[in-house]
């Protein structure tokens, strides 16, 4: 029997608190956080009376999915599916971030979820309709309302033909309009992802150099990249499809080992020809666990994302050692 749950944020969460049911057709939760089914989403699935699915394992069409679990630190995961109209549990404690920060809504995202924040209310038979949904159908009688008159104004004029000035202001003001909300979302962007990165990436690497431990991350790979094979292994090891996508969220992993390896350059203790195919050894596991979310996002049918994303992972661990062998050929000379 289906229940109703509320979904609370957890003590440095944001959004929510989320109140969900499921139905015949939308009773799943599907929990995409790289390493099977998530406990929450486990708490989520058995108090509610729903499914809970793995989302590497699996696909399911929108319409089927009641709740998605995600572990997303804040780049593109958190947005995708309250874009696409699905409640979603970050089980991370991340607000508004990444490109899709305007369809994330405290309506239908939650954040810093932890298996106590979740709690049943009552069988699903006895939910009432929220009053924003009663305030929204319009009584008998009443005024006309701002989006009426609009509709009416607009339907006594779609007869008539606009001229020439007319049709050139609007252009103008469309083109404008665009490039003056591109200016606003990527200051927006700046503020709220990339400066915010920096000065986490800058603390984390403060705290490295400062304990005396980037010393010895950049000592034991320092001797792998300064030969090839070192280099294939460690391309390798990053692309493993098990390892890709507990390593790649936010590129954290790969931004520090790659500063730490500059250094290492910079200062002669690896030949700056290794420089190329270094990159691309430790970027094998990039964006491994945004597959998924990725195929998903292009409209992927359910049976292609089953079959993409562990042809994508296994791929990597070709196209990783081949991206190292071709960036070594055409370093050959360049210093």
């Amino acid at each position: 029997m289906y229940k109703t749950i509320r979904i609370n944020r957890g003590n440095t969460g944001w959004g929510g608190p989320l109140t969900v049911t499921p139905t015949e057709k939308c009773h799943t939760v599907l929990s995409v956080t790289g390493g099977g089914i998530h406990p929450v989403a486990a708490k989520i699935a058995e108090l509610s009376g729903a499914e809970a699915a793995d989302g590497w394992k699996t696909s399911l069409p929108d319409d089927e999915v009641m709740v998605a679990v995600v572990d997303c630190g804040g780049t593109a995961r958190c947005g995708v599916y309250p874009k696409k109209g699905i409640f979603t549990v970050n089980l991370t404690p991340v607000g508004q971030s990444g490109p899709l920060a305007q369809f994330i809504t405290e309506d239908i995202y939650v954040s810093d979820v932890k298996e106590d924040c979740i709690e049943v209310l009552g069988d699903a038979g006895t939910v009432d309709v929220p009053a924003k949904a009663q305030a929204a159908a319009p009584a008998a009688g009443a005024p006309k309302t701002k989006a009426q008159a609009k509709e009416e104004i607009a339907a006594a004029n779609a007869g008539k033909k606009e001229n020439f000035v007319t049709r050139l202001g609007k252009g103008v003001g469309y083109v404008v309009g665009q490039f003056f909300q591109a200016g606003r979302d990527t200051i927006d962007m700046v503020i709220k992802n990339i400066l915010p990165f920096m000065a986490f990436t800058s603390t984390i690497l403060g705290i490295i150099s400062a304990s005396g431990l980037g010393n010895v991350i950049a000592n034991t790979i320092a001797p792998f990249c300064s030969t090839l094979p070192g280099m294939l292994l460690i391309s390798l090891i990053c692309s493993l499809p098990f390892l890709s996508p507990i390593l790649g969220p936010g590129a954290v992993i790969a931004q520090v080992v790659g500063t730490l390896l500059g250094a290492q350059f910079a200062t002669g203790a690896i030949p700056a020809q290794y420089a190329l195919p270094a990159l691309f050894a430790i970027d094998g596991q990039v964006g491994g666990d945004f597959v998924p979310v990725g195929l998903s996002l292009g409209e992927a049918e359910p049976e292609t994302i089953e079959y993409g994303v562990p042809a994508v992972l296994f791929s990597r661990l070709v196209t990783g050692p081949l991206s190292v062998v071709i960036a070594f050929v055409l370093s050959i000379g360049m210093f």
